[in-house]
């Protein structure tokens, strides 16, 4: 018995608050997935069930959905803690971020890859609290590196920005292709 009192005591310690509302959330998503199944899956015709292209991503998808369910069962029985809107909204502090790649995609063809880099990783450790001159010197570097590298030596096709047809005529064709 005092066992179970303590595993007690440690779940309610750890438990979060918005448990609920992640099962609910688990569950839709789930739900959802599986409804796609029939659309992007496909069963071959003279082939054995366990080559299924639809196979394993049927038993993944299956299983989310039934695990899910139990975790939001458990959720349901499960005595409430205060503070579920206040980790909901923790959560969706995170969306920030989302907002700033966002911003980061969509400046990326108007100011060049290498210019809206070094943009991002400054803007992000400023904003991240990293404000010393060590940092700032850190995240142009790393800006410039990441930007040479994916763009000049691995050739990923990244459209060139339309700030580049304002370059010089040497230097364009060189800024479009490497930076």
């Amino acid at each position: 018995m005092a066992k179970l009192k303590m595993f007690q005591d440690l779940f309610q310690r750890y438990r979060r608050p918005g448990d609920l509302v992640f099962a609910v959330l688990f569950l839709a998503f789930a739900a959802f997935l599986l409804s796609q199944l029939g659309e992007q899956t496909a069963i071959a015709k003279r082939t054995k069930w366990y080559s299924q292209p639809a196979l394993w991503p049927g038993i993944g998808v299956v299983g989310m959905f039934v695990f899910g369910a139990f975790h939001l069962l458990g959720s349901l029985v499960s005595p409430r803690i205060a503070g579920r809107w206040t980790e909901v909204l923790f959560w969706l502090r995170a969306a920030e971020y989302v907002l700033y790649f966002f911003i980061y995609v969509v400046l990326v063809p108007q100011l060049g890859y290498l210019p809206s880099t070094i943009v991002f990783t400054l803007f992000l450790t400023i904003r991240a609290g990293f404000r010393g001159w060590k940092f700032i010197l850190s995240a142009v570097l790393f800006g410039v590196v990441t930007a040479l590298i994916f763009r000049g030596f691995l050739q990923v096709k990244i459209p060139a920005g339309e700030i580049y047809q304002y370059l010089p005529d040497g230097i364009r064709s060189f800024a479009m292709i490497y930076l």
